[in-house]
């Protein structure tokens, strides 16, 4: 709630590490603001303080300008390590590992453990230690050392004598998906990442893991909802934060309009069954919760791997079935309140039988298209004010095509 003046200067004025600590307890887009407005120097003082996933999320969300300046004021080995994991995508297993961690060479003594522990006490203080790694002469990842095998073994006795040998591990191009399920499996506090050449590289923890699924889930919320690019903080500027809002209304304003010119079509027939204006609205809302209850079945199956692209037709058929049995049961419950209402059959079997159609039509529009977005390359989760409005569309022309249909048909024949 500071002023953006006051927030710079209490960073400031604090130490880098608390600084740091402070910002770990932001959104990344959030500290990545606070940071750039800092002199670069100041500003790498801090993200040096910052554990290296932290670091490279927070300089992620910067421009390449002002990343950059902050790297250049770093120390060169720590800027080294934030260059490679920036090079990483966000959502794998090098996007969200962490490069603070204990490895030692196979042909070590436990002695020797212990001695490197007792005389880098300071600077293993803030890891996470559950395990030391161990690896070969060359480089690569052969065993993890548990603590509690560690202390009870003999001095003299050699790492690769003491380890487990071939840990499970990961690839740094493991994607999130995968990395959750692995820890579903698997009760570890963390995995290690390495190359494809078997090279440790980095630890993924499964605290990390559980955040980044819980933001992509609020990701995901965040654009069903049509707000998109960067995630918006009320803080923001706000032209950026109405510029991420306002495309996404308007497209969906052209789409109403199309939606609407429906009705202009079917004047006529609205001016003498005045009752449809009310029913519409009814049918608008109960099919358009039933597409976006197929949407959400569809993204969440995607998400899991569940569900491909290639899987169009399958979930067609799936989402018809049930669109068949939800649109029967709630379009005689309708039928019956319109008959109850304006005490006509005709009509009443009408707004049923046009519900039950547009909760089907519903039900595998939502489902398919996800998939279809997937496909092209968009992003499923944008999709739900789409198939709500083309559901007004198919729901107005169905239901006003038919009464059309009744009233003429009445006309023609002279019936009351």
């Amino acid at each position: 709630r500071l002023s953006e003046d006051s927030r710079s200067q209490l960073l400031t004025l604090i130490e880098p590490h608390e600084a740091a600590d402070l910002l770990e307890e932001l959104p990344d887009e959030q500290s990545a603001d606070l940071i750039e407005d800092l002199p670069a120097d100041q500003a790498a003082a801090i993200v040096e303080e910052l554990d290296s996933d932290h670091r490279a999320d927070v300089l992620g969300e910067m421009t390449e300008k002002d990343a950059e300046a902050i790297l250049d004021e770093m120390a060169p080995e720590e800027a080294a390590e934030a260059r490679r994991l920036l090079e990483y995508e966000p959502d794998t297993a090098g996007g969200l590992m962490i490069t603070e961690f204990l490895v030692y060479n196979e042909n070590l003594r436990v002695t020797d453990v212990f001695e490197d522990l007792r005389t880098n006490a300071n600077k293993y203080a803030d890891f996470a230690v559950q395990y030391a790694y161990v690896e070969n002469d060359s480089k690569r990842l052969v065993g993890v050392l548990r603590l509690h095998d560690l202390v009870l073994s003999a001095g003299d006795k050699l790492l690769k004598d003491v380890m487990i040998v071939n840990p499970i591990s990961v690839l740094v191009d493991t994607p999130l998906d995968e990395l959750e399920q692995h820890f579903d499996r698997f009760q570890f506090a963390g995995l290690p990442v390495v190359e494809h050449d078997g090279r440790l590289v980095g630890i993924v923890q499964r605290v990390d893991i559980e955040e980044a699924v819980s933001e992509r889930a609020e990701e995901v919320f965040m654009r069903f909802s049509g707000i998109f690019g960067r995630d918006e903080l009320r803080h923001l500027p706000l032209m950026q934060r109405s510029m991420g809002r306002v495309w996404w209304l308007a497209l969906n304003l052209v789409l109403s309009f199309v939606s609407g010119s429906i009705i202009v079509l079917f004047e006529s027939t609205v001016q003498q069954l005045v009752a449809l204006a009310a029913i519409m609205t009814v049918q608008s809302n109960v099919c358009g919760i039933s597409g976006n209850q197929a949407v959400a079945v569809s993204i969440r199956e995607l998400t899991l791997g569940l569900i491909h692209p290639r899987d169009l037709l399958r979930v067609v058929w799936k989402e018809a079935a049930v669109g068949l049995v939800n649109g029967l049961c709630i379009g005689l419950m309708l039928g019956a309140i319109v008959y109850i209402w304006q005490q006509d059959l005709t009509f009443a079997i009408v707004v049923a039988l046009a519900l039950n159609l547009n909760m089907v039509i519903a039900v595998m529009l939502g489902g398919c298209i996800p998939l279809i977005a997937r496909r092209m390359g968009f992003d499923p989760a944008a999709t739900s004010p789409m198939v709500t409005t083309v559901m007004d569309m198919c729901g107005f022309f169905l239901i006003l095509g038919l009464a059309s249909l009744v009233l003429w048909y009445r006309s023609a024949h002279g019936a009351g």
